[in-house]
């Protein structure tokens, strides 16, 4: 069986609590652009001077609402009052379902991670006028940057891709995660 770490590819993203929200959801729809494969009918977003891809599925949609709404929650909870900036993650993770025999020879499936995104969000919180000027050109930039990122990635990084053995609509099941380093194995057990 092969154990090989899949390809993970880290976006640095930089925001202030009114636009951190929607500087995630079109990263997020931005990934799932390039990633997602059922047909579907491309629409846009205008965010901060720059036009992102946004996949039109309600079901991705809500799916992206709610792990921003935790990664925010978190974000919140987590903040200090004495800090300019506080971090958070979020991870999109695609699988592959494999075939594998178990000892008894019956045939199961199971999921096995090909790719993930991890998204380093760093939230700032300006106090003046110019510090949200600054804010804001740096958020623009490093937006524009990640967005270059991702479609650099998609159009170099492919070899790794499964091929498509099903026909179902979705042939790659997938997971949005909140701090992905939280996710280990103790954690779902209940260890940690």
């Amino acid at each position: 069986m092969d154990q090989r770490r899949p390809p993970e590819y880290i976006l640095e993203v930089f925001a202030d609590p009114t636009c951190v929200r929607d500087i995630v959801k079109g990263i997020l729809h931005t990934i799932f652009f390039h990633r997602f494969f059922p047909s579907l009918r491309p629409k846009t977003c205008d965010l901060l001077d720059l036009t992102l891809p946004v996949v039109d599925d309600a079901d991705l949609e809500t799916l992206i609402d709610q792990r921003t709404s935790a990664l925010i929650h978190q974000i919140d909870t987590t903040s200090n009052q004495r800090s300019n900036s506080v971090r958070g993650q979020i991870a999109v993770q695609f699988y592959e379902k494999r075939r594998r025999k178990t000892w008894l020879r019956a045939a199961a499936e199971e999921e096995v991670c090909w790719e993930q995104w991890t998204i380093d969000v760093t939230l700032a919180t300006p106090k003046t006028e110019s510090e949200r000027v600054k804010v804001r050109k740096a958020m623009e930039t490093q937006l524009q940057k990640t967005a270059m990122k991702i479609v650099a990635t998609v159009n170099r990084e492919k070899d790794h891709i499964p091929p498509i053995t099903t026909s179902e609509s979705n042939p790659f099941p997938y997971q949005i995660v909140t701090n992905p380093k939280d996710e280990g194995w103790g954690t779902r057990i209940g260890i940690f």
